[in-house]
């Protein structure tokens, strides 16, 4: 195993003679044998930046390293990588024992040799049952973990994963994540995934770069972005349901700075570590996440005092909406079991620990500085 490195890596295209920046400026660090989760939308870049580690996209600038050896002129099957592609790219002909010992015959390595890591491979993956079965025969699982096995028999420095897990159903898919898991710490090779679901990348990853348009968001473990997003837009994409955010208005109070919506439904005070950071009369971006609203059932003091939407009881956990605008709903997801209709009302507290800022104009986190806002 060994550290990857991507310093200031750009991918540019033309189209009309008009530059398009698929990866711009990407800097990114590993550990030896870390997981690396690539994060974002489609069209964010990320295939892109895996297809250029493999060799398989010219590099516009910048450069990439394993351990000690920039890659950046090097043919892919001299990088010692291995690459999992998201459609298994089998050879239907072969069997999977064919298949997965496919590079080592290639290099006329001794029968007996292929043989011994075929086995420890195939055991390792639970195929071994598998080895003289035709491709076609195989379920969207089995299919994936020969893909998987086909890039590990090269024992490679570093494990490039494609979106190996979008092909499979729900039930499929988390087993395929557990075992992905599994086997990263039993091989201890640096992987880097490609995913647009963050669940699987909050899941497997030891750190996740997010990226939108090309551009790196934000890079830390699954934990710190999710309680620490460094922007609106990590903030959205990071939590199932995503975090409740909306606009809010800066108003003083008999001496108090409020937080209050555009149709003044919702007020409540601005909590103490951002009061010195907001200016009476401005526009902020508010954001909470759903799991960090508490529904208040006695005449503790509340953050809002409104009425249910909708309501969902999901079994372990249930789901509450609260119209506040006309294309605002908050969310709110207790594993406490209410039971509320349409129009009941409701008293909800925001935990104040939780909440965040952000700028309107930049999208940036409010954290201990004075931004710019813009007037309501």
């Amino acid at each position: 195993m060994a550290k990857l490195k991507l310093g200031n890596l750009y991918k540019t295209y033309y189209k009309n003679k008009e530059p398009i920046h698929a990866v711009s400026d990407l800097n990114i660090e590993t550990t030896d044998g870390e997981f690396v989760a690539l994060l974002g939308p489609s069209g964010c870049g990320k295939s892109t930046t895996l297809r250029m580690i493999a060799g398989l996209e010219d590099i516009t600038s910048g450069d990439i390293w394993i351990g000690s050896r920039k890659i950046n002129d090097l043919h892919p099957k001299d990088r010692n990588i291995g690459l999992a592609f998201e459609n298994y790219a089998m050879y239907p002909p072969l069997s999977v024992y064919e298949n997965i010992s496919f590079n080592m015959r290639a290099k006329s390595v001794p029968k007996q040799k292929i043989k011994e890591e075929v086995e420890k491979i195939s055991e390792l993956l639970d195929i071994k049952d598998l080895l003289h079965v035709s491709p076609s025969a195989l379920s969207g699982g089995q299919k994936q973990r020969v893909n998987i096995a086909r890039a590990l028999i090269r024992r490679p420095e570093v494990l490039l994963l494609d979106e190996p897990l979008s092909h499979l159903d729900g039930k499929v898919r988390q087993k395929m994540r557990t075992e992905i898991k599994h086997l990263h710490n039993e091989i201890e090779c640096t992987t880097i995934i490609v995913t647009h679901d963050q669940l699987e990348a909050m899941a497997l990853a030891d750190r996740i770069a997010i990226i939108k348009d090309g551009v790196l968001q934000q890079f830390g473990t699954p934990l710190e972005v999710f309680n620490n997003p460094a922007n609106e837009f990590v903030a959205g994409f990071i939590g199932e349901p995503p975090m409740n955010i909306f606009s809010v208005y800066t108003k003083m109070e008999d001496g108090k700075m409020y937080f209050t919506s555009k149709n003044e439904k919702l007020q409540f005070k601005v909590p103490d570590k951002y009061v010195e950071f907001v200016q009476e009369g401005r526009e902020y971006h508010f954001g909470i996440r759903p799991t960090d609203i508490a529904v208040i059932v006695d005449e503790l003091p509340c953050s809002i005092d409104t009425n249910v939407t909708v309501f969902e009881n999901l079994g372990e956990e249930c789901r509450i909406h609260i119209k506040i605008e006309e294309d605002n709903i908050l969310s709110i997801v207790s594993e406490e079991i209410y039971s509320f209709d349409t129009g009941d009302p409701i008293k909800i507290k925001f935990d104040t620990d939780r909440i965040h800022i952000f700028d309107v104009e930049t999208g940036e986190r409010i954290e201990n500085k004075k931004v710019t806002a813009t007037l309501p």
